[in-house]
């Protein structure tokens, strides 16, 4: 078994972490430094993070897949789209150096709602019951990696999650 899935919790700590990194640079080379994120002490509203710059609040969930990953959809949570500027990145990544890129965006423009989530399938849990049966969550949903637009760098993601023209 490799690191990678050993340690998985540690990883998704890490990419988070580095994401957040290359965020607060651009946000110093810009000259603002103005950027604030902040971590909900329960996840359970659908977003890991709640960013804000440049008048531009988001609600963000976080995903990750290494490069060269199969993973052709996410499972979001509806709540996410009742949250102010809620979307989705999802952070690609090598997995021998960790590099980030590119990345995956599913939300709408800055301050404005998350493309509505209702149409998409209803996710089902992975694990059978008792009668190994996989139950619906109705509170998920799956969205495939076609609706996500391709981002190529983190400028262009910081862009993306806080430039409003």
């Amino acid at each position: 078994m490799s690191q990678h899935n050993l340690n998985s919790s540690f990883r998704e700590k890490l990419i988070e972490h580095s994401l957040i990194s290359e965020l607060l640079k651009i946000s110093w080379k810009n000259g603002s430094c103005s950027i604030e994120i902040a971590k909900p002490e329960v996840d359970n509203q659908g977003y890991d993070l709640i960013m804000e710059d440049l008048g531009a609040i988001r609600h963000v969930q976080l995903k990750t897949s290494h490069i060269g990953s199969s993973t052709a959809r996410q499972k979001l949570h509806v709540a996410l789209a009742s949250k102010y500027s809620g979307c989705v990145v999802w952070v690609y990544f090598n997995e021998a150096t960790l590099e980030l890129g590119p990345f995956l965006f599913f939300g709408g423009k800055p301050n404005e709602k998350l493309p509505d989530m209702e149409n998409f399938p209803v996710a089902k849990h992975t694990k059978g019951n008792a009668d190994g049966i996989k139950n619906e969550r109705p509170s998920m949903r799956i969205i495939s990696k076609s609706k996500f637009k391709v981002i190529d760098t983190v400028e262009e993601l910081y862009r993306t999650l806080f430039k409003i023209v």
